[in-house]
């Protein structure tokens, strides 16, 4: 009997040791606190991603695909009040290989940046959806003006007579412009933003510039940007430009340039 009461002691104090040594009322409590906190970091990032959501879709972006399956060679003023006039629209460039005209290159590159954009999160309007339309450059800047849109994106293809030049160009309006002082710091924020993600996907740019002889410019009162794609006059650029997988892919860029820009902004 002494044995088994000395048996039991032993066992009993080292029960006791045990359960001082994993604390296991601590050991839950440290567990729950975990998993709380985990749960509350996850629900902060719902919350987050929602606000972002949300913010996103409060900003509204047009696209203009440049030109038409027409040009209309009538005259408008470039500006407010300017006496100075242009042709309303041309029908643009031709590609040197490819002989696809620019209005349909545009347009199959405005297509996928308006797809990718409104996946994330953005709302889009474009100027025009089909060939076959007679819409001016100062209508396509009073279109964006009427839908309170937050950003302008044009989109473009070069043409030269010199087959050799080669690279993307990325337009803005000018900061000392009569009609465009207003947009240009905006419009020349987000122009850098896309020209980095383009730098950073291995896309030639030629640079960013500065214009004030553009009538699509000068009669916005939003921030606009106008991304020239490449040369259509040089060979390859023409070829690589009607690839989906490369449009896809300099879109994008766009996208996230301008995304970056109302992250930022």
């Amino acid at each position: 009997m002494k044995i088994y009461k000395i048996s039991l002691m032993v066992i009993i104090m080292a029960g006791i040791l045990f359960i001082g040594a994993s604390h296991p009322a601590q050991n839950f409590y440290k567990s729950t606190v975990s998993m709380i906190g985990a749960t509350n970091k996850s629900s902060e990032l719902k919350d987050e991603n929602e606000k972002d959501k949300n913010k996103k879709e409060s900003y509204l972006i047009c696209i203009d695909p440049g030109h038409q399956l027409r040009g209309d060679g009538n005259s408008e003023p470039i500006g407010p009040g300017s006496p100075y006039t242009k042709a309303r629209v041309s029908s643009g460039t031709v590609g040197i290989s490819t002989k696809k005209p620019e209005y349909v290159l545009n347009l199959e590159a405005s297509s996928k940046l308006k797809h990718i954009l409104v996946s994330k999160g953005f709302k889009v309007v474009m100027t025009r959806e089909n060939h076959d339309v007679n819409i001016s450059n100062l209508e396509r800047a009073v279109f964006a003006n009427n839908q309170k849109a937050n950003m302008v994106i044009r989109i473009h293809g070069d043409g030269s007579d010199d087959s050799s030049i080669s690279g993307a160009s990325i337009l803005v309006p000018a900061k000392s412009g009569k009609f465009t002082s207003g947009i240009f710091d905006d419009s020349k924020r987000c122009a850098d933003l896309i020209k980095n993600k383009m730098d950073n996907k291995g896309f030639e740019v030629n640079g960013i510039f500065e214009r004030d002889d553009l009538t699509g410019f000068n009669w916005s009162k939003v921030p606009v940007v106008l991304v020239e794609m490449g040369f259509m006059s040089n060979y390859n650029e023409d070829e690589m430009m009607s690839n989906p997988e490369y449009q896809e892919k300099m879109m994008q860029c766009i996208a996230d340039g301008v995304e970056e820009y109302f992250k930022t902004n």
